[in-house]
């Protein structure tokens, strides 16, 4: 089996590659990094990714880091696998481009700290910090005014079909979707749609389980 992941299924960045390779349909081998015992700062695993963090990935003689590099090199090495993340029409596919942006530098920012504070706290057994929580929170809600808005004209973000702008979303909604955030998208009818739609996908539900 030539490709390999490394990381850890409580990882968001796991999860967003996990969740790529199963809508493509692809086999590979999961190896789980064991954090506790450090093994992501060992010289092994930084041979992989020097910044010590999962996931770290292998196709071949390829490594890369990051996930949603991780996903882009999946969407466009392997087209002819699975489910169609990108679009071939460029003008398409640099709207796709725009709410992959918007997710990682917009979306993620917020959701990643109030997923930090409501869901892995309490996992961990750590204190939520509330004042956190409630700026988090008040930030989100500006960025899903935006998601509703496009939401109106698209079933997706990039589109009339599900992308890698979609894809990316899943890690952190699954984690809010458990906690008190879960209201800021019920209170957007088509932020709330949208994400329900994306998490009973087969492939989703395929990667968290699997």
């Amino acid at each position: 089996m030539a490709i390999k992941l490394y990381g850890t299924a409580a990882s968001t960045a796991t999860l967003r590659a996990k969740a790529c390779l199963a809508e493509k349909g692809l086999d590979y081998e999961f190896v789980n990094v064991n954090m506790s015992n450090k093994e992501h700062k060992t010289p092994e695993f930084l041979s992989r990714n020097p910044f010590g963090q999962v996931p770290a990935f292998e196709d071949g003689d390829l490594k890369l880091f990051e996930s949603r590099a991780i996903t882009q090199y999946l969407a466009h090495a392997y087209p002819d696998n699975g489910t169609n993340l990108i679009i071939h029409d460029p003008k398409k596919m640099a709207i796709v481009g725009v709410w992959i942006e918007v997710e990682s530098q917009k979306f993620d920012q917020f959701g990643s700290k109030l997923a930090w504070e409501l869901a892995y706290k309490p996992m961990f057994g750590l204190t939520t910090d509330d004042a956190a929580v409630e700026e988090n929170e008040k930030k989100l809600e500006q960025v899903l005014d935006v998601y509703e808005s496009r939401l109106s004209e698209s079933k997706y973000l990039g589109g009339d079909c599900f992308t890698l702008a979609d894809l990316h979303h899943l890690p952190v909604l699954k984690f809010l979707f458990g906690t008190k955030a879960k209201r800021l998208f019920d209170a957007r009818p088509h932020v709330s749609a949208w994400a329900a739609d994306i998490q009973s996908r087969p492939a989703w539900v395929k990667a968290i389980t699997a």
